[in-house]
């Protein structure tokens, strides 16, 4: 198990005086104000060696120690899932993801996720580099984004891709139903984001966060909205939703990141994985795939030209 120490002296003297949730959500970016919670609740963290309360107000010259379990293991099992299979060979398996699919299991969702369906799918045929929960995952998307993954069937061929990704050799093409008339007919946002400070499950502009970059070009207007067009340079988690819903255009049905009225009565955003562009892992050859927009992204965008909405 994995310690942090902190004593608070003159370097951290700005954390006196807070409940103690939020002094560890300031000084350890990657919990949630909610997992620190449960972390105290279980003993896992110390104001100086004794278990503390959540209501527990930072002294000067506390010694807060925060104890990282090992994250647990989740025994996983295949799942008779429907998978729209854009493409597959021995190496990789493309997938149209459906919105409402969680990539991987995790924290609230221990089955009925993307991996347990191409587990059952796949077999044992699937790149370990992920770890156990995560067999074949080089990236993913958000549980209510829909569109184009790829699952790596073997370690060489995860290896490849990971390095493509990480080197900005794949190219991602969104589309995505924004609220507003975007002034621009193509624009580039280029803006850190970062864990948010007010709300740990959300993400944030922020300057002291991570460099993040997305182009957008405009497709279709309508009356209160605009389809767009989005490719993005760096892979930030939520990075085209905070990035549009910052410069005012949220997307439909993004409810996380922004307010307002749903009258498509969409569940989740119109936000879809249209086209990847990579060199396939084995044997370098140069591969395009796309996926059609889903049946009820469609469905809105035929209500728009008819000018109901």
């Amino acid at each position: 198990m994995e310690k942090n120490t902190y004593i608070i002296d003159e370097l951290n003297k700005d954390l006196v005086g807070l409940r103690i949730d939020k002094a560890i959500s300031i000084k350890e970016k990657d919990f949630s104000r909610s997992a620190i919670q449960r972390m105290i609740e279980e003993g896992n963290i110390l104001v100086n060696n004794q278990p503390t309360k959540v209501s527990y107000k930072i002294l000067l010259e506390d010694k807060i120690t925060i104890i990282k379990q090992e994250p647990k293991e989740i025994e996983l099992k295949p799942e008779d899932i429907p998978l729209d299979i854009v493409y597959e060979d021995n190496d990789i398996l493309v997938v149209n993801k459906q919105k409402g699919l969680v990539v991987h299991p995790g924290n609230g969702n221990p089955d009925g996720t993307l991996v347990n369906a191409i587990m059952n799918k796949c077999k044992d045929s699937l790149s370990g580099i992920g770890g156990e929960i995560r067999p074949g995952i080089v990236h993913r998307i958000d549980k209510d984004t829909s569109g184009l993954l790829i699952i790596a069937k073997n370690d060489k061929a995860h290896i490849n891709m990971s390095e493509q990704i990480k080197n900005h050799e794949v190219k991602k093409t969104y589309i995505a139903l924004v609220r507003g008339k975007t002034k621009e007919n193509k624009a580039t946002i280029d803006m850190p984001i970062a864990r948010s400070n007010k709300d740990r499950t959300k993400m944030a502009v922020s300057k002291d966060g991570k460099q993040a970059i997305t182009h957008f070009e405009v497709i279709e207007r309508f009356e209160n909205y605009t389809l767009l067009k989005i490719n993005i340079e760096t892979g930030r988690t939520h990075q085209i939703r905070v990035h549009l819903s910052q410069i005012g255009y949220p997307i439909v049905g993004d409810f996380v990141y922004s307010n307002g009225k749903n009258p498509f009565n969409v569940q989740g955003q119109m936000l879809h994985s249209f086209r990847l562009e990579f060199n396939h892992p084995i044997t370098g050859k140069e591969m395009q795939l796309e996926a059609k927009l889903p049946e009820y992204f469609d469905d809105v965008l035929k209500k728009l030209r008819k000018g109901e909405f």
